[in-house]
This record gives C-alpha cells, structure tokens and sequence, in this order.
C-alpha cells in the first residue's frame, strides 16, 4: 500500500480523491497540505487517521508519494523540496515557468528513485489513446492534417491566480494547451515551423490571452491545427478533434464519446466500412461507422494515469511522461508566443 499526500487541495485535488477510490487497494491518501487549513482539513476528514497541515514539508514523514496540483508558478520549488525528501512526484502539468526551472527539476530527477511523472491526464485518457494510436500506427493510412478543438468555460471564480500570465506562466494556450501541444508532437513527431495568435477579448479575466489558435508543420509534411478558448458560452464541438488520412477522416467526438471514421470516396481497394465497425456498432450511414466507443466508466483517465505512477514506483521503471519529455511541448509554446510577438512564423526545428 503506497501512502500518498496532496499538495494543494483545491478543486482539481477534490475530483482526484473522488475519482481514484478505485485504486484503494493500491494506495492511500494519509496526509494533505495547502495554504488554507481549512481546506486540507476538509479533503483529510474523508480519510480517518490522515493528516492535514499547512506546511507541505511537514507531511513528508507520513508518505511515501505526493500529488502537487498547486498554481503552475509554485511547481519549480515544491517539486525540488519532495524530490530532495526523496518523495516519489506526480506533478500536474505544467512541469515549471521557465526552462531554467524546468531544467533543474530535469536535473533533479533520478527515476525512479525516486519517480518524478508529469501529469497529462489526457495521455492517459482510453479514447484520446486509441485515436494517437491510429494516428501513429497509420491505421487509416498516412495522416496529413489534424485538427483540434477544446471549447469551455473557465472564469476566476475556479481559482483567482488562473487570470494572472505571472503566476499562469502565460494563458490559455500555456496553462491548459499544452495537453494539446504535447499530444500534437506525441502523434506526429518533430515540428517544423507554427504560429499562435492569442486574444483576451470574451475572457476579460485573463490578463494574457483567454483563446488561441495555433497552427504547426511537421517534418513528415502533416500540419495540424489547435483551437482553445476559455471564453465558450456555449460549444457544438467542445473536445473534438478530426484527423484527415489518406483512407478517410478519423473523428474523436468527446461528447458522444466516440470515434468515427467518415469516407465518402476512395483511392483503392480499402475494406468496406461494416468490417471496420467496433464490436456491437451498426453502419448506419454509408459513408461513416464507428470504429471505437468509450466504456461507461467515469474519471478513467485519472485513474489510468495514477495507476501509471503507482505502476513506475511498484516496479521501479521511469515514466513514459517523464521530466524531460515534458519540457518539448512547453518549448514549442514559448517558441510561439516568442514569435506572435514578433509577428513573425515560428521556427520549431530541433526542438
């Protein structure tokens, strides 16, 4: 049984606490910090015996791991100090403000002993994977252009410092696009050149901006598209994404919890669309059929990424969503905001 504690006790760290009871036998939570001693005090007395404190170092006698889910500009300095306690980190992305900060977490990090793990949930989300998978395995053939869109609404009154570029690390496209980014790169490889053009208008709370659009190339010739907005009062798409291949278009629709391969023509001798269905799933239309459902479980992908951190500490392995790895994306991004600046495109190569 690993003993687990929560840095931070905000919204984000009481959906974790809900959502992991399926890992029980696995782990426990045994302690909670956060600047507010009521708050710690709330999440600990649904976990009899657990300690709650104000002070995150004085937790470290009582576990083993910690989860940090605290303001983006407050990782660099906790992540240090559970690392130097030798505390296996799971640290909610993004992994530090800076790249100097970054690197010496990077620096820090001796995986997995103990394991420091970045937490993109969605890597770990079943759906959002099977789709990286088709893309990546060229299941549909040779992906050319992929497009993704994450439309919500996300004012202060979730957290006060999520307005502030300081303690954000910039806006929108840093703070929440980077899981995008990073599943970009993780589904098409090295990039090339892009841009981003970032406003504040709809989302006056943000002092950077509150919606972006990003556009990339990649080496093998793909491009690909991200568009997010805090500012969304409403949304017909909301977490979707299309991936135009060369055998058809590949459709994760978030809401329906589905993926959907659309063909309307063809250059070959592809196999008919019924033999591509998913298990249980019909062709009702001729020109589309789905090809993958999402089970009816809710907070998977939560669990899937925590059972991915216990499973590195467990069997002593590095985690594929290490330190390192994490920093690719947020250099692309301050590459971009560099750029937009500058009014200029963005070159991404070598990164």
């Amino acid at each position: 049984m690993i003993r687990v504690g929560m840095i931070g006790c905000g919204s984000m760290a009481r959906n974790h606490c809900v959502a992991l009871q399926p890992l029980a036998e696995r782990m426990r939570f045994t302690a909670f910090a956060d600047i507010d001693p009521e708050r710690a005090g709330a999440a600990a007395a649904r976990y009899p015996g657990a300690l709650a404190v104000k002070d995150y170092k004085l937790i470290f006698d009582d576990v083993d791991a910690v989860v940090i889910a605290v303001p983006h500009d407050l990782h660099h300095r906790i992540g240090l100090d559970c690392l130097k306690a030798g505390k296996h980190v799971l640290m909610e992305k993004p992994l530090a403000l800076t790249e100097g900060e970054c690197r010496e977490l990077i620096a820090a990090d001796h995986s997995p002993h103990p394991v420091l793990m970045l937490g993109y949930v969605m890597r770990h989300n079943p759906m959002w994977t099977r789709f990286g998978e088709c893309l990546r395995d060229e299941t549909f053939g040779k992906v050319f252009h992929v497009s993704i869109w994450t439309e919500q609404y996300t004012d202060t009154s979730r957290a006060a410092w999520l307005g502030e570029a300081r303690r954000v690390g910039g806006g929108q496209l840093f703070s929440h696009g980077c899981h995008y980014i990073d599943l970009l790169l993780h589904w098409l490889g090295d990039p090339v050149c892009g841009t981003h053009i970032g406003t504040n208008l709809g989302t006056p709370w943000m002092e950077r901006e509150g919606t972006s659009d990003v556009s990339l190339k990649f080496a093998s010739g793909a491009t690909a598209y991200h568009f997010g907005t805090w500012g969304a009062r409403g949304t017909r798409l909301g977490y979707a994404v299309h991936a135009h291949c060369t055998e058809g278009m590949l459709e994760l629709d978030g809401s329906a919890g589905t993926i959907t391969l659309h063909r309307s023509r063809t250059d070959g001798d592809l196999p008919a669309l019924e033999a591509l269905a998913a298990p249980g799933e019909a062709l009702d239309k001729p020109d589309q059929v789905v090809v993958y459902r999402r089970p009816d479980e809710g907070g998977k992908a939560v669990v899937e990424q925590m059972a991915a951190f216990l499973d590195c500490i467990e069997q002593e392995r590095k985690p594929e969503i290490s330190a390192a790895a994490s920093l690719r994306s947020l250099q692309v991004i301050w590459k971009l905001y560099e750029a937009e600046e500058q009014m200029r495109v963005a070159d991404l190569r070598g990164i």
